[in-house]
């Protein structure tokens, strides 16, 4: 009886706040370190070039978004099935997963910087760049795009190390990527004084050093499943499965890429025709998206943390260990955001201050896009947690549904026509009605997902009554 104890997997034995503390803290910390890798860049570039330097960058924030994208497709969609499959005592099959995501991962890496390198003008078009912005943008993005298959090796093979049970691992990756940015933009920024250039060098020499520690962990040091050479041929089964349980990860971004983009071109426009001109509003709206990005960092890390232990339970029909990983992210995740919102409310001028000097103008448009789109930041907290708990349990259609339903079905259609009566201001209304609705959602879904692992949990009692 001991020999069987000793060999059960501790994600299905271990008390759940134990092994939340063992993930989610490197989880989060990961994702607060790959947030900063914008947020340097950033401070760097609105301290040496200005306002037009800030507006670059977010005219280019959409092409890191897609990057993320695909990295969570693959490797949260890997993760997922390798989890669920360990969970369900299948472990000839599980190694596969990890071996072709690692290899998606790489190849569309690659794919989206040659496209990017191809298309660049038209890209930055579309996202919005106005004239006086677009020679930053470009400058910037075609160094950076070199370094997209790095990132998303990073971003995605992370998830694959935390699933092999080691979120230190995943850690550390983006740590040293993170310091090596930061040391280099300060050496190339102000030491060297290549503004724009570079801040995109330091950014892809920190994703290349981290994805070259993530492709030799997986490669030679996976210690869950023995991953063989077969492992890493591409098959379509596993691949197709991988993508289908990433979707709800993936559509979450594109979701969110999607309304920087639409949002870049209405500040744009709408800024135009306001005292603040087309570059202000675009360079303040990419600041402070990037500033929330650091309380979704903790959203997502929770998130993150909460799958490998609520796949393995719920392939193992552990239903209550399932419910207790997620209430607990999801009430950690709003209590962080409640302490932003005081930060985002009282602070907003400070927070600016901190990537650079502006107009009196450029000041007054941040404090109100701060005020105002930022008003629900404890409500939104709670959806890509629960998007991440339905693909961990292995029902991407539900996350894919809470991933478009505030982003694509609320925000876009209330960004475009609300501004039609309040001008600008219109755009910024949007963001508090859609997170109020979108929120509403979020819980009647996940309500519902536990009454139907509590009838599961009955019907297993029942079956294993009459068996006995």
């Amino acid at each position: 009886m001991e020999e069987v104890v000793k060999k059960e997997n501790p994600l299905g034995t271990e008390p759940v706040g134990e092994l939340m503390m063992k993930f989610a803290i490197p989880s989060i910390i990961a994702m607060l370190v790959g947030a900063l890798y914008n947020i340097v860049d950033q401070l760097f570039i609105g301290q040496a070039v200005g306002t037009n330097g800030n507006a670059a960058t977010n005219i280019a924030f959409p092409l890191s978004t897609m990057c993320i994208s695909l990295a969570l497709m693959f490797g949260v969609g890997g993760a997922s099935c390798y989890n669920l499959t360990l969970g369900k005592g299948d472990k000839k099959k599980a190694p596969f997963y990890i071996g072709n995501s690692f290899i998606m991962l790489a190849v569309s890496g690659l794919m989206l910087c040659l496209v990017t390198e191809l298309f660049l003008d038209q890209l930055l078009t579309l996202f919005g760049a106005p004239d006086e912005v677009m020679p930053y943008a470009q400058e910037y993005v075609r160094i950076t795009a070199i370094g997209f298959p790095f990132l998303i090796l990073t971003t995605g093979g992370g998830h694959l190390m935390r699933a092999d049970g080691s979120p230190g691992m995943t850690m550390f990756c983006s740590i040293i990527g993170a310091v090596i940015n930061t040391g280099l933009d300060a050496l190339f920024v102000f030491g060297f004084g290549w503004g724009m250039a570079g801040a995109a060098a330091a950014t892809i020499i920190g994703q290349v050093i981290s994805a070259g520690i993530v492709a030799w962990y997986v490669l030679f040091r996976f210690r869950s499943s023995r991953l063989d050479r077969g492992c890493f041929i591409p098959r379509l089964s596993f691949i197709g499965h991988i993508a289908a349980i990433g979707l709800a990860s993936f559509f979450n971004q594109i979701a969110i890429m999607v309304v920087q983009v639409v949002m870049n071109n209405l500040l744009k426009y709408y800024g135009g025709l306001s005292k603040y001109g087309e570059s202000i509003p675009l360079a303040a709206a990419g600041i402070i998206m990037k500033v929330n990005q650091i309380v979704f960092s903790f959203a997502i890390g929770l998130g993150q943390g909460g799958q490998p232990i609520e796949s393995f339970n719920y392939g193992a029909r552990k239903y209550g260990r399932v419910r207790k990983t997620f209430m607990l992210a999801a009430a950690t995740a709003v209590g962080i955001a409640l302490v932003a919102f005081v930060f985002f409310q009282t602070m907003p001028r400070q927070i600016l201050a901190l990537f650079g000097d502006g107009s009196e103008e450029y000041f007054e448009f941040g404090e109100r896009f701060f005020r105002i789109v930022l008003f629900f930041v404890p409500l939104v907290s709670l959806q890509p947690v629960t998007s991440t708990f339905f693909t961990s349990i292995g029902k991407p259609v539900k996350g894919i549904i809470l991933s478009l339903s505030r982003q694509i079905l609320l925000f876009l259609p209330l960004a475009c026509v609300l501004p039609l009566f309040w001008g600008i201001d219109g755009t910024m209304y949007a963001g508090p009605v859609s997170d109020v609705l979108s929120t509403i959602l979020t819980i009647i879904m996940w309500i519902a997902e536990f009454s139907l692992m509590r009838k599961q949990e009955a019907e297993n009692t029942l079956t294993a009554k009459n068996v006995m």
